[in-house]
């Protein structure tokens, strides 16, 4: 997610919310908003791709770590 550390976020497009009325399923339940605080931007370990064909001398080595972000949830609203 886009943003620096302390930064507060709103995330607007919830899928599942369970409560005292039971549990609301959708594209995008409605109306349903989730807050949260980032703790940290990171990276992830390092993954290595390898492609490789045989008796051709084709070979590509590829690596990527993705980026992470770790979120404190400070409230979930209806």
């Amino acid at each position: 997610l886009p943003g620096e550390k302390g930064e507060s976020v709103t995330l607007e497009d919830v899928l599942l919310v369970t409560g005292d009325s039971g549990i609301q399923t959708g594209s995008a339940v409605a109306g349903v908003k989730v807050t949260g605080r980032i703790l940290q931007q990171l990276r992830d370990k390092k993954i290595l791709v390898f492609k490789r064909r045989r008796r051709k001398n084709y070979r590509r080595k590829q690596g990527h770590r993705q980026h992470l972000t770790e979120l404190q949830i400070t409230s979930i609203g209806a």
